[in-house]
């Protein structure tokens, strides 16, 4: 507690000597919480430990520690409502961190826990994913897949089951995130889930035995067409992604596979030495794959391929907005070293390398070390000085996607920009999941969970049109679909939405179905195999097999001088 009543006073004096340009009003500017079961967008985590180098205080810690509790005495005293010492101590240090920069971040005991379970690629509970949908002006919380071998999957749970109770508690007016925190628990222990069951409508209580559950680093690897491999690395790069990739390239390339389609879209970081095993994978030994760089000798390092064994694999790499951190490690990696075309959106543009750090009451801290690079020395950073830390991460503007700050030469002396994220060689948008179509998604689910359950169409009848492939939802379907709608009071006033948007529509309830009937894996390789960007990564992998060929020629070929880091005017673009 010394330790954290400490921290909370160095904020006091933060605030009272300077105002950072990235910290705006308080009351005018809302602070995102980092959420404690994911790796929060722009996560890249440094497996070495924070410089041990002393700083010598100018501030005496039985001063700091004096002041910050009677800073704490006096608010308790004078403050009109009943105020949370601990909750307030916990905002000060988030606070302090967030005057630094937005990716250094405080935890608590539980918070710290998860992330480190979120490390390990696992988490203790039953192996279920559970999701809310809107009806009757009430969300509503149902079991969307099970892991395979999981305790839920073993107990019998089901798509579209929907969840009443948790251990004799009613939740069925809690929130999916409450309900998920209930589910799970200590390793050993017993979860009693009731469920309405989907298919009778019946009430009944399953018991799990909680176990320690792996979620895949690696979800998706498979034959896409004519020997094209597709993998996607999309939950950030955890202790276990590298040798979960080994297994899916294996596997693919037993398959007969000749080309490869690297999907991180999403991907918001993780482990920082992860990515360059994975960039090392594709590499040719002494490739530069990306360069650290920090206050200290200690924090600075450059790292170097060994022997790859896909080095001639044409691939692309597929990214959007999501992907950040130690992911743009990976796309810069390949990018500047001409290994793969990158397709896609512009990457989210965070260059800054957090320490973890343990505190000795269980909480923790990411706290930035170091900056990195990529091998032409592109920063990846993108400015955050004057944005406020909700736009910095949901409402980036317009005009600051298109640019950018530094330019620099590949190996085939392509041009490439820095300061901002990585720009893709070919930029691909993909449909937006707009907030007019969100509300879309309830009437969709909940009329897919009636098809599947009927005794005239059912999981048998939507099994065989899938297996012998003939459209699932067809004219009739989607005829239904609107009378279904049209019954129910808050989605009547959705049908123009429903007309309108009947692409979208056709599209979410054949995943639902695909979902329902062959489970969650199945539904996510036919929404892949529809994607537009994957469609145009597909179509330019001849064009990346080529610049790989001619960034070979290069490499063997000596050099006179090597290009550098140059400023250019945005307007020279």
């Amino acid at each position: 507690m010394a330790l954290r009543k400490c921290i909370c006073l160095a904020l006091l004096l933060c605030i009272s000597l300077v105002r950072p340009a990235n910290m705006q009003d308080r009351q005018n500017t809302f602070v995102p919480a980092p959420e404690p079961f994911t790796l929060t967008e722009g996560s890249s985590f440094s497996a070495s430990n924070a410089s041990d180098t002393p700083r010598k205080s100018v501030i005496r810690k039985e001063t700091i520690q004096s002041d910050v509790e009677e800073a704490l005495e006096i608010i308790g005293k004078n403050y009109p409502a009943a105020v949370n010492k601990e909750a307030l101590t916990d905002s000060a240090i988030t606070s302090m961190l967030k005057a630094l920069d937005p990716h250094s971040n405080y935890y608590n005991p539980s918070e710290f826990e998860d992330l480190i379970s979120e490390q390990e690629s696992e988490y203790s509970g039953t192996g279920s994913s559970i999701a809310g949908f809107e009806r009757n002006g009430r969300i509503e919380t149902f079991v969307i897949s099970t892991f395979p071998d999981s305790p839920a999957a073993r107990a019998g749970l089901r798509f579209a089951d929907r969840i009443i109770a948790v251990n004799g508690k009613n939740v069925t007016s809690e929130s999916p995130d409450a309900i998920r925190d209930l589910i799970r628990g200590k390793r050993g222990t017993t979860a009693r889930v009731t469920v309405e069951r989907a298919k009778s409508g019946l009430f009944e209580m399953v018991e799990m035995k909680r176990e320690r559950v792996h979620e895949p680093a690696v979800p998706k690897g498979f034959i896409l067409k004519d020997k094209i491999g597709y993998i996607e690395i999309s939950n950030g790069f955890s202790n276990a992604t590298f040798n979960e990739l080994e297994i899916a390239l294996a596997d693919l390339h037993r398959q007969g596979m000749t080309s490869l389609v690297l999907d991180i879209r999403g991907n918001g970081g993780g482990i920082l030495e992860q990515a360059i095993r994975v960039a090392e994978k594709f590499l040719p030994a002494g490739s530069t794959i990306v360069s650290q760089r920090g206050r200290y000798s200690n924090d600075s390092r450059i790292w170097k391929a060994g022997k790859a064994r896909y080095e001639s694999l044409p691939m692309v790499l597929l990214v959007d907005e999501n992907t950040a951190s130690a992911s743009e490690v990976l796309a810069g990696a390949l990018q500047d070293n001409d290994r793969a075309l990158i397709v896609g959106e512009k990457t989210f543009g965070k260059g800054l390398v957090q320490s973890v750090l343990n505190l000795p009451d269980g909480a923790g801290l990411t706290l930035t070390a170091a900056r990195y690079y990529t091998p032409t020395g592109r920063s990846i950073q993108r400015n955050y000085a004057d944005t406020g830390l909700y736009d910095y991460f949901h409402h980036r503007q317009i005009a600051e996607v298109g640019t950018s700050v530094y330019a620099a030469k590949t190996l085939t002396n392509r041009i490439v920009y820095g300061g901002n994220g990585i720009t893709p060689d070919d930029m691909s948008t993909k449909p937006l999941l707009s907030d007019d179509k969100m509300p879309l998604l309830d009437p969709i689910f909940f009329f897919a969970r009636e098809i599947l359950n009927e005794d005239g169409m059912g999981i048998s009848s939507i099994r065989q049109k899938i297996i012998f492939g003939e459209q699932v939802v067809d004219p009739n379907l989607k005829k239904r679909f609107s009378q279904f709608a049209a019954g129910k009071a808050d989605w009547s006033k959705m049908l123009p939405s429903l007309s309108q948007d009947d692409e979208f529509v056709r599209s979410m309830l054949t995943y639902y179905l695909q979902m329902g009937t062959f489970g969650l894996e199945s539904a996510n390789r036919a929404k892949i195999e529809s994607d537009p960007q994957v469609a145009q990564a597909v179509r330019i992998l001849p064009r990346s097999a080529l610049l790989a060929a001619e960034a070979d020629k290069t490499r063997s070929t000596p050099r006179k001088e090597k290009s550098s880091l140059s400023l250019v005017l945005n307007e020279q673009r």
